[in-house]
């Protein structure tokens, strides 16, 4: 038996016999958990962000929130996710004297760090639509923030769509870091089974081809979506 077929026995020993596809499920679980609910959280913040910095800055108010959101965006955008997760679960969560789980604070983490993206992301979808469409709704008697709910930001939506699919992939591969938190992700999932025998060659392997595969399918569904969008918009 050759060295490659050895380390193929011994992941499959320790993934099937010794139960390790349990731990691998609980890691993707928690993978898809992260980054769904961290991208849907981005989208709010970074939604909500974009409008205010789009805002007219006639009003000492839109000024002041326009600075407020300029100091939250330099930050989450200057620092590693990593330093970001590190000091809300080591620092930031004991000092507040909360103990919350640390999936949890993932969650919250990717979601605040993906908001500070997406904001960009939107303003730049956002200042993409005509402007004639806002000018269109506040002569129509709605307000700013109605105008770009229900006029704006629908149509900026299908202008992003390509790069909202791309930070949900980021998304997906930087949970592999939520390991430095304890919390259980696909990549500690399968570092633990390559430890439990000290062959890490083929659980990598795995793990990577997990990644390419959920990659492959979030990569499609987007273009499903942006055919629909086209078609949608043809046939009005």
């Amino acid at each position: 038996m050759g060295n490659f077929e050895r380390k193929i026995e011994a992941f499959l020993e320790t993934f099937i016999d010794k139960g390790g596809y349990n731990k691998m499920l609980e890691g993707l679980q928690n993978t898809l958990i992260i980054a769904v609910l961290g991208l849907l959280i981005g989208s709010v913040i970074g939604t909500i962000i974009a409008a205010v910095r789009v805002m007219p800055k006639y009003k000492t108010l839109p000024r002041v929130l326009d600075g407020i959101c300029s100091v939250y965006v330099s930050f989450f955008r200057g620092t590693p996710m990593v330093v970001q997760l590190l000091l809300f679960y080591y620092v930031l969560f004991p000092l507040l004297g909360l103990n919350i789980k640390s999936v949890t604070v993932a969650v919250l983490v990717f979601g605040l760090n993906s908001g500070a993206y997406i904001s960009e992301i939107m303003r730049g979808g956002i200042l993409s639509v005509d402007s004639g469409q806002m000018e269109g709704g506040r002569a129509m008697g709605l307000t700013f923030a109605a105008t770009m709910m229900k006029i704006v930001i629908p149509q900026a939506v299908k202008n992003i769509l390509p790069t909202m699919g791309n930070e949900f992939i980021t998304l997906i591969k930087e949970t592999s870091i939520v390991s430095f938190v304890g919390a259980t992700d696909l990549y500690k999932a399968f570092n633990d089974i390559g430890t439990n025998n000290y062959e890490f060659m083929v659980p990598y392997l795995a793990m990577a081809l997990i990644y390419i595969v959920m990659v492959l399918i979030i990569s499609l569904a987007i273009r499903l979506m942006e055919r629909r969008l086209r078609k949608s918009d043809r046939s009005m």
